[in-house]
Order: C-alpha cells, then structure tokens, then sequence
C-alpha cells in the first residue's frame, strides 16, 4: 500500500498513467489498492480530477484542500472555476449548485458537501486573508490618529513596563529597536502591519517578547528589536503572497483564516529567528542580511513538510 494518497492525486491531477504511478511510487499489496479504490467514489471527480479520498489518515488537510483548488481552478465548467471566487455566506449554496452540475450523490457519500465546504472556507479564505494584509500594509502610521498612537505606546508599555517613557519623541525608542527618535518613521515599508505584528507579538506573547527583547540587547549578539521584527514582517508578507503558507494556514486553520492568524504566525517567526540567532552566534550586526536569508530558507522548507504547522506554543494570553 502507497505510504500516501497523495502520489495517486498528484498524478491523477496530472493525468500521469496510474501504472507509471504504481510501479514508481509504491510497493502495495493489490488487496490494499482494491480497498483504496472502494472508497474513490466517495469523492467525486471534477472534470475527471480527483479531490482527494478522506478515509486515508495519511491525506492532510492542506494536500485535500491544494488538490481540490487545482480541480476547481482548471475546471471545464464555469460552475466549478467560479467557486473560487464566492463569499462565506454563500458558500452553501454554491455546494448544492456543485452537487447538481456533477451529479454527486450524497447519498452515497453524505461527507462530500462536508469536506468540500471546509476546503472552499480555507481556499477563498486564505484570498481574502492576502487582501486583509495588503490593506493594512498599505495603512501609513499616521500620529494624527489616536488608536495608532494608543498601539505604539502600548507597545512601548508591553515590553518596558518598569521605565516609563519620558516623551514621545525621544532616543528612548532605540531601546525596543527602532532606528530614530520617532518610531514612525520605521513603518513606511510595512506600513501598520508591521506595528501590528510587533504589538500583537508583545500582548499575547508578553513573556516571550520580553524574553526576544533581551536577546536583542544583549551587547555581542544583540540586534535592532523593533526593526528585524518588521522585517519578519516582510518575510511572513511575501510567505503569504507567494502562497507559500497554504499548507500551513490549511493545516491549522479549521475555515476561514483570518488577520490573527497570520499575526500568530508572525509571532512564530519572531520567536524562532531569535532562537536561530542566538544558536548561530554571527560575528557582526553586518551579517544579518545572510542569516535572515538562511532562516527564510529554513522557513520554506518547513513548508514543504505535508503536516506542517508553524504554531508558536508558549503563555499564550487572549
């Protein structure tokens, strides 16, 4: 029996011959294959590509749902190629819409609309996630707004709690990283996003962030807190643009993903580069562009891994 599901989707998508497949991928007993291909039918092909059969344990959620966005998106039917596109609230009703243009049976399979409907919420779902960031990337920090004033000084109070700020412009800011005395001039690339992550990471992660920020001060290994942490914010920016955290985000996500969840992933990058880091021990503050990149590189290898979750476990505060 085939260790995954998966060669046989990835091949039927492909429209590979299955023998090919077999003889290539596998070593199975032909009892197994026969139980396996009892339970295809409980999944319907769209225009003859296979989503993906639920009974196998081994078939993680990411590779169902990526399986099922490559079916719908190369779909001959218009039904199928605009599911893509619908909204949460008619998601139902676009299921039966689906039903109807394949002739699924439910009957047979009641599971089908189940499945399929978690994977329609994580695929447009995570289009919409991309558009959440893009717009508060695209937010400049502007002083003359209280709540992005409120967010920098609640950061400030988050990760300093014993000195208190002696103005709002002041060198003090380099403390927690930033580059000048006025911390918003640090936001033009990442806009709001990247104030966002960094408050996000110290309200609900309060001592990790604390823990992040002691390393950053440490006076060999130390590094500028407040300006890698929007940097990490770039790195998770074009994670999620690629699609490079489809498997992540399907994985962990049970529906629709939203802004926190990527800001939770953040925080798994902030925290875990700190980590790498401190285990590499560069020589200079001039290394970092060589180090980021090979921790970028880690992160995407992570990403390849089928199960992947990059969750960040530690005192969690909601």
């Amino acid at each position: 029996m085939c260790t995954t599901v998966s060669h046989f989707l990835f091949y039927i998508l492909n429209k590979q011959d299955l023998s090919k497949t077999l003889s290539e991928h596998c070593t199975f007993s032909f009892c197994g294959f026969t139980e396996w291909l009892s339970h295809v039918d409980f999944w319907h092909q769209l225009d003859g590509s296979l989503i993906g059969d639920h009974s196998e344990e081994n078939v993680t959620s990411h590779l169902l749902c990526l399986n099922s966005e490559y079916s719908l998106k190369n779909s001959k039917s218009l039904v199928l190629r605009l599911a893509l596109e619908v909204e949460e609230d008619g998601v139902d009703q676009y299921l039966d819409l689906i039903v109807r243009e394949k002739n699924v049976k439910t009957q047979k399979d009641p599971t089908f609309k189940i499945h399929l409907k978690v994977c329609l919420l994580q695929i447009t779902g995570y289009r919409n996630l991309f558009e959440s960031v893009e717009e508060l990337r695209k937010e400049t920090f502007d002083s003359d707004k209280v709540e992005h004033e409120e967010m920098l000084l609640k950061l400030w109070d988050l990760l300093m709690p014993d000195t208190k700020l002696e103005s709002r412009v002041t060198k003090q800011w380099g403390d927690i990283g930033f580059q000048g005395d006025d911390p918003k001039t640090d936001f033009r690339g990442m806009g709001m996003l990247g104030l966002t992550n960094l408050a996000f990471f110290s309200e609900h992660y309060t001592e990790e962030a604390r823990q992040v920020l002691s390393h950053a001060n440490h006076p060999n290994l130390g590094y500028s807190y407040a300006i890698v942490g929007i940097n990490l914010t770039e790195m998770a920016y074009s994670l999620l643009k690629s699609g490079a955290l489809k498997p992540h985000f399907y994985n962990t996500v049970s529906g629709r993903p939203e802004l926190q969840h990527f800001h939770q992933l953040y925080c798994y990058l902030a925290y875990q580069f700190d980590r790498f880091w401190v285990e590499e021990k560069p020589a200079s503050i001039m290394e970092f562009n060589h180090y980021r990149e090979k921790f970028h590189d880690q992160i995407k290898i992570q990403l390849l891994d089928p199960a992947v979750g990059l969750i960040l476990t530690g005192h969690w505060k909601k």
